[in-house]
């Protein structure tokens, strides 16, 4: 690319400078909306100055500006759902500034105390910036997180509408919108693109983030031209505190403990804040979080034909997180900020394993360990300012972000024996299993494989954006123009290093690592093994064993890789307010320079020249490739209760890294065959010539606000989505002559989202509140099964996703219960079967006791209903996989000092 970063500063630097100052026959209006405490502000409100027809509102401290306005007095109306109406008559004097503080009250003057301690002011915040936002959008604020059991920001976004989360070990991981696949969402903190932690993917597992740091979650369903475009699914922005969003000092402290039926075991969890403000001008967040959580599950699984395993987890899992966030504000058109957010996520894991294989007289059993200590960090910084300059606005960020996965010294034991009494039933929910006693005798098994990695993903971007934005206060329809441009430098490394030892283990007795026996809910898991002693046996040895040098280079040279993605993005957009519209239009220009560093690496297996290596090839591949994307967002007010929103976008999503990436992994094997020499040469690559997803979507919705804190709204959506990727077998097309088999992924045909979304929100003045949103789906796409083209539905899209919410809340507690519905859907097509995930419903309460105005006793229930994890094949009954987490239970406090 061209255009570095270095230079691209230079010029936001040049321009800043440049600005001019504000005109001196013009006045200013720079306000702020906070309570009668002074120690809350109001996001989302719609400000209004009557006789000249202009309308703001305010952003997530509270703040609002009117700029080049005419001098003269005014009347200023401030409507908030929940408050009463504020109007107030300032005086504008040319070139100055006037900054009044407004004080917004609660409509009914008994819910006052529930709303500073943040139940329905959270729930309020949420709603009035949806209702005032330019796109469709779903929101939910640092008060409402608090408001529902969640561990992690992923499961805090499973309430909105459209929203839905995938599960690992029980716990909220990736998020998918309306049914799209995680990878094809944008997810960014504080402005930032999130890279991946884990190798191959792009989504972003939002359990490494925990809720404590969040001030809000924001999710566009549709995007804006100054948003990126990598953003089929929706856009997720991730957005930590500042001291700006609250007044004065404040902190909190947090700590509970919980407890997992299933493993029984206690975890603690503790957290705090601090916030403060000097002089309104600087202003320091800082946030910090540790969780240990001891849990396990039981999971059995098959493959429908002739294997069945069992399945036990036990599990620690540390999550740490820490934000510290500066802001300086020297006057009302200057201010500068630093965003910076750490979080770090791990897995000490043992997963014992029995594979039972079912073949007869050769029936055979395979009994495991798996031993891995997994790390995931994040670690962001966004250095940025604002300056406003009459009605010019510049804005611009540089940013840094780094996300890694570190896996090392992960130990696998395998230990194998024959046994033909082995008779197992797929066709449940819990396959059955029946076999002589003998098979719980570890000293009938011999050892069969060690293998060792040290596996470490690394995924850096480092980028600069900068906007300018005029403002319109005296044309008629004309409000904003705004352009700018965004430079991304991704750079993705994999580096694997797998060890494999597959023999001289005759003198090893398996009985000697026997364990207990497992405390597994599902049937007879049989003996254990003992971590410790195989961790032991392992160090104590590993200089005598005999490495499979070949395998070994085989598994570790296809598994690295490095991989570079620059983008560079500029855009320009108007703001139209045409009677009762108001209109946002543009259109946005990416270009996309991609290159892919790997190897290709081929297993040979030559009888006839007696030939056995392993050949390694570098393979690099680059290409190039831009878009131009229309984007059109238009809302109607027919009231101030009712508004009507219309969009029309173009986005796209880059390939996984694991499907375009350059990687080749070739097993060629030569045997004698009836006294003639064969070749079968099979092999799994990646594809640098991938297309992105494509995809043009429409979107129409009602949003109906009573007045009080409460929105009633439907909307539909569809979405066309071109270059479908899809894992073809391409062996024969020219590239790959003379293979019986080759599995690439490729671009398939188009795919689409047709989907009616509802929600309704509503707190009552009696205390009782009600939520309960629906999304209904339908997607068709085309694959591939058994070698032929396959119509099916888009992988992991639910046709009906669910949420439901019964509340109550009194000056003294606070009460919910949380219901999260996803339905069936598409998981893969695995060989010639289709592997379904089954519907999965979870019960979830919280319950809360005002001790004081400063201290909160809580109480979680998590997975009241001990939902299972459960897929299955083709049939309902046909297990793939089982796995039970048990419930979970909390009891902590709140102190706010």
């Amino acid at each position: 690319m061209t255009m570095k970063i270095s230079q691209v500063a230079v010029a936001v630097g040049t321009i800043v400078a440049a600005s001019s100052a504000v005109a001196a026959d013009n006045a200013g209006l720079i306000g702020q909306l906070t309570n009668a405490q002074q120690d809350r502000v109001f996001a989302g409100a719609k400000i209004e100055i009557k006789e000249l027809d202009k309308v703001t509102f305010s952003r997530r401290d509270g703040t609002f500006r009117f700029t080049n306005l005419p001098a003269g007095d005014y009347t200023l109306v401030v409507t908030y759902l929940g408050a009463k109406p504020v109007s107030q008559t300032v005086s504008l004097v040319a070139g100055e500034n006037m900054t009044p503080v407004i004080t917004l009250e609660a409509k009914d003057d008994a819910l006052e105390e529930v709303m500073v301690r943040g139940q329905r002011s959270g729930q309020a915040n949420a709603i009035n910036q949806q209702r005032m936002a330019d796109n469709i959008k779903s929101i939910v604020s640092a008060d409402a997180i608090g408001q529902f059991p969640d561990q992690n920001a992923a499961e805090s976004l499973q309430r909105l509408p459209g929203l839905s989360i995938e599960r690992d070990q029980g716990e909220g991981r990736f998020v998918g919108i309306r049914g799209i696949d995680p990878n094809l969402n944008n997810v960014t903190i504080n402005g930032l693109n999130i890279p991946s932690p884990e190798a191959g993917v792009r989504s972003v597992a939002l359990d490494v983030i925990p809720s404590e740091l969040i001030q809000t979650l924001e999710v566009s369903k549709s995007v804006t031209s100054d948003m990126d475009a990598d953003a089929i699914g929706g856009a997720i922005e991730v957005k930590s505190v500042s001291a700006f969003d609250r007044k004065g000092q404040t902190a909190t402290l947090s700590a509970q403990v919980s407890q997992n039926q299933l493993r029984d075991e206690l975890s603690p969890k503790a957290s705090a804040t601090y916030t403060n403000l000097w002089d309104d001008t600087f202003g320091i967040a800082a946030a910090l979080s540790y969780f240990e959580r001891d849990f396990g599950s039981d999971n059995i699984e098959s493959n429908a034909d002739d294997e069945i395993e069992q399945r036990h987890y036990t599990i620690t899992r540390e999550r740490l997180g820490a934000a510290v966030n500066l802001d300086y504000r020297p006057d009302f058109n200057n201010q500068y900020y630093l965003r910076t957010l750490y979080s770090e996520f791990s897995d000490a894991e043992y997963r014992q394993r029995n594979t039972f294989v079912l073949d007869g007289e050769d029936s055979e059993v395979e009994r495991e360990s798996k031993d891995r200590y997994e790390s995931q960090s994040i670690f962001t910084a966004a250095l940025g300012g604002e300056h406003t300059r009459g009605e010019w606005l510049f804005d611009y960020q540089l940013g840094y972000a780094k996300s890694d996965e570190d896996e090392p010294d992960a130990l696998y034991y395998v230990m194998v024996t024959e046994n033909d009494s082995i008779e197992g039933d797929m066709m449940r929910r819990i396959p059955s299993l029946t076999y002589n006693a003998d098979v719980d005798d570890l000293s009938t098994y011999e050892l069969d494989e060690i293998s060792f990695e040290d596996n470490y993903t690394e995924d850096t971007e480092n980028s600069i954006q900068a906007n300018i934005t005029r403002s319109f206060a005296n044309d008629p329809y004309l409000s904003e123009l705004k352009a700018g441009f965004k430079v991304r430098q991704r750079s993705k490394k994999v580096d694997s290093n797998i060890y494999i030892f597959d023999g001289d283990f005759d003198g090893v007795d398996p009985s000697q690592f026997a364990a207990t026996q497992p405390d597994w809910g599902l049937g007879n898991f049989g003996p254990g093994l003992n971590r410790s002693a195989l961790r032991s046996d392992f160090k104590q040895n590993r200089g005598s064993l005999e490495l499979a040098e070949l395998d070994s280079e085989l598994e570790s040279n296809g598994a690295s890789y490095n991989t570079n993605e620059d983008i560079f993005a500029a855009y320009f957009m108007g703001t139209f307010d045409i009677e009762q519209w108001h209109i946002v239009a543009g259109v946005r220009y990416e270009n996309t320079d991609f290159d892919t560093s790997g190897m290709r690496v081929e297993l040979v297996e030559d009888e006839q020249n007696d030939v056995e290596e392993v050949v390694n090839t570098p393979w690099q591949a680059d290409r190039s490739y831009d878009y131009f994307l229309p984007s059109v967002n238009a809302k109607y007010t027919f009231s101030e209760q009712l508004i009507l929103r219309a969009a029309f976008t173009q986005t796209i999503s880059r390939p996984r890294f694991e499907e375009s990436t350059a990687y080749q992994i070739i097993e060629s094997k030569t045997e004698e065959d009836d006294g003639e020499f064969v070749t079968e040469r099979e092999a799994e690559v990646g594809n640098p010539a991938l297309l992105p997803y494509e995809a043009t979507n429409y979107d129409l919705s009602l949003e109906y606000y009573p007045g009080d804190i409460g929105v009633l709204s439907a909307g539909l959506f569809y979405k066309k989505i071109d270059n479908f990727v899809i894992y073809a077998d391409v062996a024969g097309t020219s590239d790959w002559e003379g293979y019986d088999e080759v599995i690439q992924p490729v671009n398939g045909e188009s795919a689409d989202l047709l989907g009616l979304e509802l929600s309704w929100v509503k707190a009552f003045d009696n205390g009782l509140l009600l939520s309960a949103n629906g999304t209904f789906s339908n997607s068709n796409a085309t694959t591939l099964l058994d070698g032929e083209r396959y119509k099916t539905s888009l992988p992991n899209q639910s046709d009906t996703v669910g949420n439901l919410t019964v509340g109550y809340e009194a000056n003294q507690f606070s009460l919910r219960l949380t219901m999260a519905y996803k339905n069936k859907n598409l998981e893969e097509i695995d060989g010639d079967m289709i592997r379904m995930e089954d519907a999965h419903q979870q019960f979830d309460f919280t319950g809360k006791y005002f001790v004081n105005d400063d201290v909160t006793v809580y109480f979680n229930a998590i997975n009241i209903n001990d939902e299972p994890y459960y897929h299955y094949f083709d049939q309902r009954n046909q297990n793939a996989q089982y796995e039970e987490y048990g419930r979970t239970f909390e009891l902590g406090f709140n102190w706010q000092l």
